[in-house]
C-alpha cells in the first residue's frame, strides 16, 4: 500500500484530489477523517498541514506528498520533485507598501521583512547582497508593513490581489512555485518504488492529454504535403481516404496552444472543417 500525503484543505488539495480522479483514482473525502484509503488503486492518503507533510516524508509516514515547490524549498532536505504537476502556480515575491519609496532590492538594506518563509528569504537576500532583518511570523502576513512591524514582505502571490487590496505592490519575486509529487530523495530504492512508478506513469498520461488535443481536418489530396509540414504531431499524421474522390482525412495530436498559431497556415493550405477534440489520457 502507497502513503501519500495531500493539503487538508484549500484549492491545492481540490486540485490534488481531480488530477487523481482522472488517473482512475477515486478518495473518500469529506468527513473529517485525516486518513482514508483511495479505490482504484493500492494508496492511502494522509490529510495534513502543509508545514507538516515534508517532515512525514522524511520520517518515512508517508511515501509521498502532492505539495508546493515552494514547500520544497523551505524545508527540502532529504526531499525532492518527482515529478511537476502545473497546477496551483504561484510565485514567492517581496512586496512592500504602494508609498513606501523601496522600488529596488538594494533599498532593503536595514529593513525589516515579515516572511512564513525565513529560508528562501534569507538565502535570496544573501545571495543578493542584502542585510535585512528577517521577522518570522505565520498567516496574514500582509497586514505586517500596515500595523508597522516591517518594511516589507515575503509571501506568496498568485493573481496579487490580496496585495493590492492591503496597499502593497510586488518589488522582486524570489522563484515559480507550482504542484509537484515529492518523495524522498532515494525513493527508487524503497519497497514501494514499483507502485511510485506506476502512479508517476498514471500522472504523466494524464498531464500529457491535458496539454494535447486531437485534432482532425478534411484536405485534397494535392494539399496533405504542406498540411504535414505544417503539422506538429507526436510522429505524423493519420491519413484516411473520403469517399470524395480526390480528398482525405487528415488526424494528429497537438499541443493546444500551438494551434492558434497554425490555424491560419492550415487553412491557407487547403485544410477544411477542422475539428478539435479533448483526450482524456495519452499513453507516451
Amino acid at each position: 500500500m502507497l502513503k501519500i500525503a495531500v493539503q487538508k484543505s484549500g484549492r491545492l488539495l481540490e486540485e490534488s484530489l481531480s488530477i487523481l480522479r482522472e488517473c482512475g483514482i477515486y478518495v473518500p473525502f469529506g468527513d473529517g477523517r485525516l486518513k482514508t484509503e483511495a479505490s482504484g488503486f493500492p494508496l492511502e492518503i494522509y490529510f495534513l498541514r502543509n508545514s507538516d507533510i515534508p517532515s512525514y516524508l522524511r520520517d518515512g509516514v508517508v511515501d509521498l506528498a502532492i505539495l508546493g515547490t515552494n514547500m520544497l524549498a523551505e524545508y527540502g532536505e532529504g526531499i525532492s520533485s518527482i515529478l511537476p504537476l502545473g497546477f496551483s502556480r504561484c510565485r514567492l515575491s517581496i512586496a512592500t507598501l504602494r508609498e513606501n519609496n523601496l522600488q529596488r532590492i538594494g533599498d532593503l538594506n536595514g529593513k525589516r521583512i515579515a516572511t512564513s518563509y525565513p529560508v528562501s528569504l534569507d538565502k535570496y537576500l544573501k545571495e543578493n547582497n542584502i542585510n535585512a532583518q528577517i521577522h518570522e511570523i505565520s498567516g496574514s502576513v500582509e497586514i505586517a508593513p500596515t500595523i508597522g512591524l516591517a518594511d516589507a514582505i515575503c509571501d506568496l502571490v498568485s493573481s496579487g490581489s490580496t496585495l493590492m487590496k492591503n496597499g502593497l505592490s510586488e518589488m522582486e519575486v524570489i522563484f515559480q512555485s507550482e504542484a509537484a509529487l515529492i518523495g524522498r530523495s532515494n525513493y527508487s530504492a524503497e519497497s514501494n518504488a514499483g507502485l511510485i512508478e506506476k502512479l508517476v506513469f498514471r500522472l504523466k498520461s494524464v498531464l500529457a492529454a491535458n496539454k494535447s488535443k486531437y485534432i482532425l481536418l478534411n484536405a485534397p489530396n494535392s494539399s496533405i504535403p504542406n498540411i504535414c509540414r505544417i503539422l506538429p504531431g507526436m510522429k505524423s499524421p493519420t491519413i484516411l481516404p473520403l469517399a470524395q474522390s480526390g480528398w482525405s482525412s487528415l488526424h494528429s495530436v497537438i499541443d493546444e496552444q500551438q494551434f492558434w498559431d497554425i490555424i491560419e497556415e492550415l487553412k491557407l493550405a487547403g485544410a477544411e472543417g477542422i475539428l478539435i477534440i479533448p483526450i482524456e489520457k495519452m499513453i507516451l
